[in-house]
């Protein structure tokens, strides 16, 4: 028996084996013009041989049995063939657009989030169900969550159950801080290289739409969508036979919400509808983001994917408290291993996260890879997370993820909001910070009270769609309380974050800041507001606690008759109960006042003196108050 095959034969069409698996300096050229001669084939058409990638025949032994070998050295001269269009321009052109690091097992996702095994259980059945349902009409997925609320991970882990079945197609996983892959620029041309890379008839006809417009990557989204994903499967269809059906049909995006620009977003969005989800085509397409603008437009009544798309609302229809839960117990089992002491931690340890967490993942997630780095003792560090105080010497920083996610998306907030010309010297953060004290902590003296958004809104001078505008970019951590018409902060870990100057830093605004900027609007409201809204003016000139210093404002009010004009206002005496508690603080309020201009500050006690009179009279009078 020969020790070696060395034959020539043209092996077996159809082999996977590909040109880019070879270093190119070991491919020979191919002779360009040479024409077939004697019935021989061309060899610029004939399959190449490389000793390097020799492999041992597998049918080499076929049907033997009961025999030895010894020192026998087989060597196969021939691989299968490589499909030309591996090589060519085309191909190599899309590979140098694309985003490696947006793949789902890209390495740059190496430590990737993803769902445990007993964690989102329905809600990832029901997902991968619909997703495997190639009949179901509703082939897009849109699922919108908070911030941190685990969108990524179920994502991540529906990548991968697609991956095991065989049907993903392609994923990409967006990533603000990537300029690789926070921009719409590589989406395409990523997901055409894992399509083609599932069927080289496919990778060959996108090669040959690539080299036919070498500046396809800098066209529409659309257009580089039906020329390199479209137009392709269609002329394998009608030009080869090619059953659509028995290709990887799940397309998974993450993330949307952190491409760079709502209009780029918005693109994506129509690209998919026009496009991928043409009936001929056999997509299923799985988007997952932050509730932002392009989305909730879109998803909306009257947005052009509200008929289309399947919407998954994440953080309104699925409470995760249970699988946090679940999360926390289980890893902290695990550290009970490494700390050998089964009690470190205890049932009421993990319901105080939780419910800390407010439905976030992020938050559980943040606090045990925190808790569980490699030099530290788990058992101390679960007791700093939960005795956790803003202290200036407090080196601890058990949140500093969860905070970057939070300054992120609040910078970008910001900036949006800066943008609008109507918003030329508007101070976003002042007003988020108003808003949020109105709704977490209210306004307390004498009892706690939440104004609305319409009089918070006339009171700072601003439009109608003032707060809607504001919270534009933000409907990940907060949310407009429409029964209430006031906001509504979607996790507590975020207000304690704004609350916080070590952890907000740049982003923090003193509740100081925020009252006397209520103050001076209220003393510029009270020219021309109706007289029911001059007893709120208390509230935000001598909160508890809180030093506010508008001198300039109060020497200007009081000089203009400001007092005169509630005095002389039809002020139904109770109206008049806060301006009491004005008088214990007249010497507070007006400490600076008083070295500029004492005769303004005998002014406000004479007029503060005369309405808590009248004030005392009316309890009087009135049996029932």
């Amino acid at each position: 028996m020969p020790n070696k095959r060395t034959s020539n034969a043209r092996p077996e069409p159809g082999s996977p084996n590909q040109h880019s698996d070879l270093p190119s300096s070991r491919r020979r050229p191919r002779k360009k013009g040479k024409k077939a001669q004697d019935g021989q084939e061309s060899t610029s058409q004939r399959p190449l041989t490389n000793p390097d990638t020799a492999r041992p025949s597998q049918t080499l032994f076929e049907g033997a049995h009961h025999f030895r070998t010894k020192n026998v050295n087989v060597t196969l001269v021939n691989p299968p063939p490589i499909p030309e269009s591996v090589d060519s321009p085309g191909w190599k052109l899309l590979v140098e657009n694309i985003s490696p690091d947006a793949l789902h097992n890209s390495s740059a996702r190496y430590d990737a989030p993803k769902c445990d095994e007993d964690t989102r259980v329905e809600l990832t059945r029901e997902l991968m169900d619909r997703i495997e349902d190639r009949e179901n009409p509703q082939r897009l997925l849109c699922m919108t969550g908070a911030a941190g609320s685990g969108k990524s991970a179920l994502q991540q882990t529906i990548a991968e159950r697609c991956e095991n079945s065989g049907i993903l197609g392609s994923a990409y996983f967006f990533a603000n801080a990537d300029p690789t892959r926070n921009t719409i620029s590589t989406v395409v041309p990523t997901i055409a290289y894992q399509l083609g890379s599932h069927n080289p008839a496919l990778k060959q006809a996108i090669s040959a739409a690539v080299a036919q417009d070498m500046v396809i990557f800098e066209k529409s989204l659309r257009t580089q969508m039906n020329n390199l994903i479209v137009r392709p499967l269609r002329y394998l269809r009608e030009g080869t036979g090619l059953d659509l059906a028995t290709l990887p049909h799940a397309i998974l995006i993450d993330g949307l919400d952190e491409c760079q620009g709502e209009d780029r977003q918005g693109e994506l969005l129509t690209a998919v509808r026009e496009c991928l989800l043409s009936d001929d085509l056999p997509f299923c397409v799985f988007i997952a983001s932050r509730p932002e603008l392009a989305i909730r437009t879109a998803l909306a009544p009257g947005g052009h994917l509200h008929a289309v798309a399947y919407h998954v609302q994440l953080s309104a229809h699925h409470d995760a408290s249970g699988d946090m839960r679940r999360f926390l117990q289980r890893r902290f089992e695990r550290l009970s291993l490494r700390t050998d002491n089964p009690h470190w931690f205890t049932k009421e340890n993990i319901e105080t996260l939780v419910k800390a967490g407010s439905g976030q993942f992020i938050y559980v997630a943040t606090v045990y890879r925190w808790i569980s780095e490699p030099r530290a003792s788990p058992a101390e560090r679960l007791k700093i997370v939960l005795t956790w105080t803003p202290d200036a010497k407090q080196k601890a920083r058990p949140f500093e993820a969860l905070d970057q996610l939070y300054t992120n998306i609040l910078l970008n907030a910001k900036n949006v909001y800066g943008s609008i010309d109507t918003h030329s010297g508007q101070d976003f953060l002042l007003h988020l910070k108003i808003h949020h004290i109105n709704v977490v902590d209210g306004f307390s003296y004498p009892n706690m009270v939440r104004f609305s958004k319409s009089y918070l809104t006339d009171l700072l001078g601003l439009g109608d769609e003032s707060v809607e505008i504001l919270i534009l970019d933000l409907h990940s951590l907060v949310s407009m309380e429409m029964d209430f018409s006031y906001l509504r902060i979607l996790h507590k870990s975020f207000s304690d974050f704004l609350n916080t100057e070590s952890r907000a830093k740049d982003l923090f605004v003193p509740p100081s800041r925020a009252y006397s900027h209520l103050a001076k609007c209220s003393l510029l409201y009270i020219f021309s507001c109706p007289d029911s809204k001059y007893y709120n003016l208390p509230r935000f000139l001598a909160p508890q606690g809180v030093l506010v210093e508008i001198d300039d404002e109060l020497i200007d009010f009081t000089q203009k008759g400001g007092w005169a004009k509630i005095d002389s206002a039809n002020v139904h005496p109770r109206r008049k109960e806060h301006y009491p508690y004005l008088l214990e603080q007249l010497d507070v309020l007006t400490e600076g006042v008083r070295k500029r201009n004492p005769e303004v500050v005998e002014v406000m006690g004479t007029y503060f003196e005369k309405w808590k009179r009248e004030y005392d009279d009316y309890k009087k009078c009135d049996p029932e108050w």
